[in-house]
């Protein structure tokens, strides 16, 4: 069985969130942040090295990363649901979108949520870069979920969990506002009834 080691507050409640689509059996061990750090626990750490969630361990695979996570749990799936087939071009997309939340959407976003704790003018550097990369990533977003009815196509997949954290960021800092099929997305998505499981856990 999977044991899902959680991070209240953190990207292991995609995990839990795929788990509860798929329906397959799993136990959790739950992580408390420092209040005053908001670091995970130095327990975490004596699991992976990273001291970082999600972790899932099953036998003697002990995985971190949000993407490979998925993957694996995929793979584990006997009728490898929530990924299209491979060599279509939904594959393809549903590849492109599950790195894109981590690769090329992550850095702007978790930049700027850390730039909104401190007291800036605007006139840094690093200021019109991030709000240039928002710009482009979440025109990129809104366009394709103008034209289907999730990430890959018509058929929900592993993308959208991994995409729907980094959704519920940009919500928190505003970033939505104006882009209307993206805002429209989130909240269907959050009426899923795994999704709702997965966030009971914290």
């Amino acid at each position: 069985m999977i044991t899902v080691h959680h991070l209240n507050q953190s990207r292991s409640s995609r995990v839990i969130w795929l788990l509860e689509e798929l329906q397959l059996p799993y136990q959790i061990v739950n992580y408390q942040r420092d209040e005053t750090t908001r670091l995970a626990p130095a327990s975490l750490g004596e699991v992976h090295p990273l001291n970082k969630a999600p972790v899932v361990v099953d036998g003697d695979i002990v995985l971190c990363e949000s993407g490979a996570v998925m993957e694996y749990i995929i793979d584990q799936d006997e009728d490898k649901r929530l990924r299209p087939e491979a060599g279509t071009a939904e594959y393809y997309r549903y590849l492109e979108w599950l790195h894109f939340a981590e690769g090329s959407l992550s850095l702007p976003l978790i930049t700027n949520l850390f730039m909104q704790m401190e007291e800036r003018g605007g006139t840094q550097a690093m200021d019109g870069y991030i709000a240039k990369e928002i710009a482009l990533d979440f025109a990129y977003i809104e366009s394709t979920l103008s034209d289907a009815s999730y990430f890959a196509g018509e058929a929900f997949t592993a993308a959208d969990i991994m995409m729907t954290f980094m959704l519920e960021i940009a919500a928190l800092q505003g970033i939505l506002e104006g882009r209307e099929s993206t805002k429209a997305y989130l909240e269907r998505i959050q009426q899923r009834p795994a999704y709702q499981k997965a966030k009971s856990f914290g």
